[in-house]
């Protein structure tokens, strides 16, 4: 029985697909589909869109959803590192390279995030280049609309 499931959601202006593989959140991203997995809204994916719509409306700043990983070792480490980087802060891909274990590696660690299956939940979008805003693998828009959404609800969130 194939229990990965995927399904898309309009979320603040965004269509966001959201994909599960047995009970663990693999995906989201804003693609049209996904190969080998069924078009099928599941209790984890409903929940997974909810948490992302209360994240917009800056009454959400963690995320309580299980997910896993399909990475590299590298990827995985840099991603797991990366859920750590707080709501509202951000650090640079040198920064995030030391935390992860490492060091000299700021440009691989840039990769990694660029390749992140996760969005918002696995907030690469808080990774900012040590002479400005850097790249994103989507839209350079999105990042600066994510830090924005972030910087604006820093102050008053509730959990």
């Amino acid at each position: 029985m194939n229990n990965k499931n995927y399904y898309i959601y309009k979320i603040n202006y965004y269509d966001f697909l959201i994909a599960e593989d047995n009970g663990f959140i693999v995906n989201i991203s804003l693609d049209k589909s996904l190969d080998g997995f069924n078009y099928k809204e599941t209790s984890i994916i409903k929940k997974t869109k909810e948490e992302l719509e209360e994240y917009f409306k800056g009454v959400r700043k963690t995320f309580d959803i299980p997910i896993k990983f399909n990475g590299t070792k590298f990827q995985n480490k840099v991603w797991n590192t990366l859920k750590n980087v707080s709501y509202g802060k951000t650090v640079s891909y040198g920064e995030l390279a030391s935390l992860s274990g490492y060091e000299k590696a700021a440009r691989a660690v840039g990769n990694a995030c660029h390749n992140n299956p996760i969005l918002i939940m696995v907030p690469c979008h808080r990774v900012l280049a040590k002479n400005g805003l850097g790249g994103f693998g989507l839209n350079i828009n999105m990042k600066i609309n994510l830090l924005e959404l972030e910087k604006e609800f820093s102050n008053c969130l509730i959990n």
